[in-house]
């Protein structure tokens, strides 16, 4: 094993600009951890944007490696549970927000972090699904512990993001009929390819609908933006509908009465996968591996090398990245 290995990282200059470049660490720049990783794979999702950026919310302090998301074989184990060449899965807790991240070759972390990689799964299967995915399954399977997915009317906001990509791919493979919303122009054959029965202009939705209550639409819904499409999609709620929240990429605000939850029996639910038990994650990847199993995930992933990053996270911060961006190490 070397000792020496490259890390994006990002720092801020004497202007007090947030810049980035890679740069070559040591073993023992890691902090502590049961499990040093050597990372096959990473993903970027919003949350590293905004930690390469200098957001103090995501990343106190600085010089910082970002990567909430890791896949490789661990090189050195200090718990009985994971042995050397294992492969394991590292999503969220505090992986690449203040603990150096997956934009590296290796990572350090606590055991308690990590998940056993199933032998059907791919350590870049696993990435391309990342905490997107993750999140996405914990949506899903909120609908179906209260329902058949099967023929159910599913809505799907930021439909062309990773958790809309990867939701629409499970839920098309589950039988749900669903209705995707995007605010992305020339998008609709990416959401067709993907398994979408409908497909509805952002704009159009929110004009279109009357608060507190529109007509009943939907069965379920998976929503990442928040703001005035929350709005929209809980208005439009069948009754016993239920709402999955997971993202405030819009807005973190929203605006509901009583009326959808005790006139229609709407019930709304909260998914956080950055601090979720590790037994429900370990369900959630097995799933991914088996009954999930999703055959055609290179159709929303674009590998990058580390080089890559700085633009790719310039993209996502606006709003222009489509489906998965996975980085190689």
């Amino acid at each position: 094993m070397k000792r020496n290995f490259k890390a994006f990282t990002a720092y801020q200059n004497k202007n007090g600009d947030f810049k980035s470049k890679i740069i070559i660490k040591d073993i023992t720049d890691l902090p502590d951890g049961d499990l040093l990783i050597k990372v096959k794979y990473s993903s970027l999702n919003y949350k590293d944007a905004l930690s390469a950026s200098g957001s103090r919310g995501i990343t106190k302090y600085y010089p910082h490696t970002p990567g909430i998301d890791a896949a490789g074989v661990i090189v050195r184990s200090n718990d009985r549970n994971f042995r050397i060449n294992d492969r394991v899965i590292v999503t969220g807790f505090d992986l690449g927000m203040n603990t150096s991240g997956g934009f590296a070759e290796y990572i350090q972390v606590p055991s308690s972090w990590a998940v056993q990689c199933p032998n059907s799964l791919s350590t870049k299967e696993a990435m391309i699904l990342g905490t997107a995915g993750l999140t996405a399954g914990l949506c899903v399977n909120e609908i179906e512990a209260n329902a058949k997915i099967k023929q159910l009317n599913v809505v799907v906001s930021g439909s062309t993001g990773g958790v809309g990509s990867i939701a629409i791919m499970l839920l098309s493979n589950l039988g749900a009929k669903v209705t995707s919303i995007t605010g992305k122009k020339n998008k609709d054959e990416y959401l067709w390819n993907l398994g979408s029965s409908e497909i509805i202009d952002r704009n159009h939705f929110i004009k279109s609908t009357r608060l507190p209550l529109n007509r009943g639409n939907f069965d379920a819904a998976i929503d990442v933006v928040g703001g005035k499409i929350l709005s929209s999609i809980i208005a439009s709620m069948k009754y016993n509908g239920l709402i999955t929240v997971c993202g405030n990429v819009a807005d973190p605000n929203f605006v509901t009465t009583v009326f959808p939850f005790i006139l229609r029996s709407n019930r709304l639910i909260g998914i956080d996968s950055a601090s979720h038990p590790i037994a429900i994650r370990e369900k959630i990847w097995n799933k991914f591996a088996s009954s999930w199993k999703i055959e055609n995930l290179n159709l929303i992933a674009k590998v990058i090398n580390l080089s890559d990053l700085g633009n790719e996270i310039k993209k996502i911060l606006c709003g222009k990245q489509i489906g998965r961006v996975i980085v190689k190490l």
